[in-house]
């Protein structure tokens, strides 16, 4: 499994796993269920110290998809606005 998407912030989270759901792309989500139940909870970077922040992984052979559809919430530009 390999990470595809890192975040602090909650809404991006299920932002990210939406899009990926309704692509159809199988993802594990670390660290979700527990920012709030280690320690002091929550950082001032949204994520707590000891959990660190949410993750998605996916399969090896489904990096590049994800990295497609996940493009947008990252703000990449598409290919042909990068010129």
């Amino acid at each position: 499994m390999v990470t595809v998407f890192t975040t602090s912030n909650a809404v991006e989270m299920v932002m990210a796993k939406l899009a990926l759901g309704n692509s159809g792309i199988h993802f594990v989500v670390e660290g979700e269920g527990v920012q709030d139940l280690v320690g002091l909870g929550r950082s001032f970077g949204g994520f707590n110290p000891l959990t660190g922040p949410m993750q998605i992984r996916v399969a090896s052979e489904m990096v590049a998809k994800a990295g497609l559809v996940l493009r947008d919430l990252r703000g990449e530009p598409l290919p042909e606005e990068r010129a």
